[in-house]
This record gives structure tokens, C-alpha cells and sequence, in this order.
């Protein structure tokens, strides 16, 4: 047995880490950031990178500290029934319903539109995410090394290709950064922030978290204070390595504007990015790996919710849950990248404080005694606020009046909740709440969660 690594071993640790977080958002939406904040652009960066790669380190960090076999177990403390319904919903979340389909068609957007013109547009998504999902649920029923082997090739690959472009930027920029637009213009730090919950990875550390702990202990660390040590230096490595593409996409975004405009969505911007440095050579280099690396995460995905939704229903077959999740994800990326966008938005506004305050509740539990009144009340408050949170972002993105029940509510958190406006209303009602049940459980001795 042995308490702590090498840097090496971290170092190897961080980096498939980092291949895990690194998908079709990392790539798209600092991109998208870039082009809306012009002048604004390092606000907005700043706000990103706290819940871009922040949250999904202290995600990481709650895992290895709570000592907990998966998330499922984590959220029990609060409820099982809780557990099983908010783990369904954050693997439905990071799997089928956004970020699988989103691979497929931020690979097209990427790697195929360019060469497909506007009248054949939603005929070639058809086509190229029917072979892209295909070939997903082929891998995922057939588990094999070559995904893995790929995944640390294309990781590389895709770093050095990003890094070449990013220099060409800082060298040669493709113009001025100009002025910011919507919400960039008042509000870059919090549009940024909020920006940062589409990477969808906080979610994703949940999950990721246990098999960075498992491989940890696989080399042999087997202590916590051991096993948080090199959490903590693997983290901090694949952090790195994301805030950097982070950063430098950013700014990529902001000096394309001037050349080609603002774009829907992030994905046009690399691809017409690369053409303009590097030309067709570029763009189908580009093109290979951008494909195959949203493939392998596609592959990842659809097999991580394979298996888990098979524990949780093991009368179900894998195959069949797999076979289910590719044609899910099939239908829903034909609704296009900037539809499943705009449609994950308002899950995100909801699924996010909860995960924010499990995060929480993980590193204060022992303060409390892990006191399940705590976990219960926290979260109770924590839900009442982020579900008119999500309805209301819903009502807003689409363009329609609030349903007659919300107006009232939210109404009152505007007038009562400190920074609700910025999204953030749940914040304060929470550490309030913990403080409060934490003092009463201290006296009244109330039942505490497995910890």
C-alpha cells in the first residue's frame, strides 16, 4: 500500500480525466462566449471558467471526499427515492436527451456543413447522424479496446491541432474584437457564469469522479486522506488543460467576428476558423478528429447509461437500453445543435444548484455530524427555487408568458432573493438554511446519513 503517487502516475491520471470532459461543448460554447462578448471577453471568461472548470473540480474533489461507491449512493443521503430520480435525471441529462445528440451534431456542424450546402442542410444531419449513431450503438454493444486506444490518440491529437490554431490566432488575429452584445453588454461575468452550465460537466464529474477514485486506487492508494491527495493533483491537471483550450477558444470566437460574423452557434466558428488559416487542408483535418472525438465521447455515454439504467431495471437487457438511448439520440439531434441548446437550457437552470448544493453538502456533512435533516432541508429549498428557476428560463428562451402560477413566486423571489436576477437566488437561502437545521440537529441529535 502507498499513500501517494508519483507525478507521473497523477499527471496520466489528469489527462484521461481530461479526455473524459473534453466533448462537443468544450469546443462550441467558449467559442459562442467569444463571438457575444467582444470587448467583454475576460468577464465573461472569468465567470466560465468558475463553473466550466470549477465546479466540475470541486465535483471530482466531492467524490473522493465522501468516500462513496457512486452518486446514486451520494444522493441517498438525502432520499433514496431522491437518489434513484435525480441520478436517472443527470445521466438522462449527460447521455440522450442533450449531450449525446449534441456529439453528433456538433460533429456535423463542424466537420460536415461546411461542405454541405444550405439546401441539403438537415438532409445531410439526417443522413451523417443515422451512420454517426449507428456506429455509436455498434461500439457500445460491443465494448472493445479500440475505443479507449482512439480516445488517447485523438486526445493528443486534438490538443496539438487546437494549440497550432491558437497560436495562429494570437500571431495573426482575423481582426479586431468589437462590442459585446445582449446580455455581454451589462452583465459579462453572470452570462458567462450561466454560460459555463452548458459544458454540462459539473454533472458529468458526478459520475467521472468514481472512476478517477477507482483508478487511484488501482495503483495502489488506498487511504482517503491518499486517495483525495492525488484527486486533488489529477483534477488540477485536467483543469489546466481545459481552462487553457477555454481561454484560448474565447478568444478565438472574439477575433472572428469582424471576418465572418456572429454565428447561431460555436460550431461554424472553428471550422471557418481553421479554413481561414490553414484552408481545405485544415478543415478536413479538423474535420477527422472533431468526428471521432465526439464519436468516442458518444460511444462513452450511451455505455455509461446502458449501465447504469440496467442496475436500476436489470429485468432490461443493456443491449436493449443501448439499442433505446442510439435511436433517442438519433431523433433528437436531427432537432439541430442550436434547438438542443435552447431545450437544454432550462434543465440545466434546474439540475445545476442541486448538483451545486450536493457538492455542498459533501464538504460541510461533517460540520453537522451528517445530520440528514440538513441534506433534506437544503435541498427542499434548493428545489422549490431552481424548478421556477428552470420554468421561468423556459417561458424566457421561447418567448412566452408565465404560466398564472409562476408569476406571483416569481415575483417574490425577485423582490426577496439577494442575486436571484443573476441566477444564483438559491445561494444564499441554502447556506442560511444549512447553518440553521446544522445548529438544530447539533441539539435536538436527529438521525444522521451513512457517511
Amino acid at each position: 500500500m502507498q499513500n501517494k503517487l508519483s507525478f507521473s502516475s497523477y499527471f496520466v491520471i489528469g489527462v484521461m480525466l481530461f479526455a473524459l470532459f473534453f466533448g462537443a461543448g468544450n469546443l462550441i460554447f467558449p467559442a459562442t462566449l467569444g463571438q457575444n462578448a467582444g470587448t467583454n471577453i475576460w468577464p465573461a471568461v472569468i465567470g466560465f471558467l468558475i463553473t466550466g472548470i470549477g465546479l466540475p473540480f470541486l465535483g471530482i474533489l466531492a467524490m473522493g471526499f465522501s468516500g462513496s461507491r457512486n452518486l446514486q449512493e451520494l444522493a441517498s443521503r438525502i432520499h433514496p427515492t431522491y437518489a434513484v430520480v435525480f441520478t436517472s435525471l443527470l445521466y438522462l441529462t449527460i447521455g440522450p436527451f442533450f449531450a449525446t445528440p449534441r456529439t453528433g451534431a456538433v460533429a456535423y456542424d463542424i466537420g460536415i456543413a461546411p461542405f454541405v450546402g444550405e439546401r441539403y442542410g438537415q438532409a445531410g444531419l439526417i443522413i451523417f447522424t443515422l451512420l454517426f449513431f449507428i456506429i455509436t450503438m455498434w461500439f457500445s454493444l460491443n465494448p472493445a479496446k479500440i475505443v479507449d486506444r482512439v480516445g488517447k490518440i485523438l486526445s493528443p491529437g486534438i490538443i496539438i491541432l487546437l494549440a497550432v490554431l491558437l497560436v495562429m490566432v494570437i500571431v495573426k488575429p482575423m481582426g479586431t474584437i468589437e462590442s459585446p452584445q445582449g446580455d455581454y453588454v451589462s452583465g459579462a461575468f453572470m452570462k458567462g457564469f450561466t454560460e459555463g452550465y452548458n459544458t454540462m460537466d459539473a454533472l458529468a464529474s458526478l459520475v467521472f469522479g468514481i472512476i478517477v477514485i477507482n483508478a487511484i486506487r488501482a495503483m495502489g492508494v488506498t487511504s482517503k486522506r491518499g486517495v483525495l491527495s492525488a484527486t486533488v493533483k489529477s483534477g488540477l491537471v485536467a483543469t489546466a488543460f481545459l481552462g487553457i483550450i477555454y481561454v484560448g477558444i474565447a478568444y478565438l470566437g472574439a477575433t472572428s467576428t469582424e471576418a465572418f460574423g456572429i454565428f447561431e452557434n460555436g460550431g461554424p466558428v472553428l471550422s471557418s476558423a481553421s479554413s481561414y488559416y490553414f484552408g481545405s487542408l485544415g478543415t478536413i483535418m479538423l474535420t477527422i478528429i472533431i468526428i471521432l472525438a465526439c464519436l468516442t465521447t458518444s460511444i462513452g455515454l450511451i455505455t455509461a447509461c446502458g449501465e447504469y439504467f440496467h442496475t436500476l431495471f436489470p429485468k432490461v437487457s443493456y443491449k436493449k437500453f443501448v439499442v433505446f438511448f442510439s435511436l433517442l439520440s438519433f431523433t433528437i439531434a436531427n432537432f439541430g445543435l442550436s434547438n438542443i441548446i435552447m431545450y437544454s437550457i432550462p434543465v440545466l437552470m434546474f439540475l445545476y444548484p442541486l448538483a451545486i448544493v450536493l457538492m455542498i453538502l459533501t464538504f460541510l456533512s461533517p460540520l453537522f455530524k451528517h445530520s440528514s435533516i440538513v441534506y433534506i432541508a437544503a435541498t427542499a429549498v434548493t428545489f422549490m427555487i431552481s424548478t421556477i428557476d428552470g420554468l421561468k428560463t423556459f417561458c424566457k428562451l421561447f418567448e412566452i408568458d408565465y404560466f398564472g402560477w409562476m408569476a406571483p413566486i416569481v415575483s417574490f423571489y425577485e423582490r426577496s432573493l439577494p442575486l436571484y436576477g443573476e441566477g444564483l437566488g438559491w445561494l444564499l437561502p441554502v447556506l442560511i438554511v444549512i447553518v440553521v437545521t446544522g445548529i438544530l440537529s447539533y441539539f435536538l441529535k436527529t438521525s444522521t446519513v451513512e457517511a
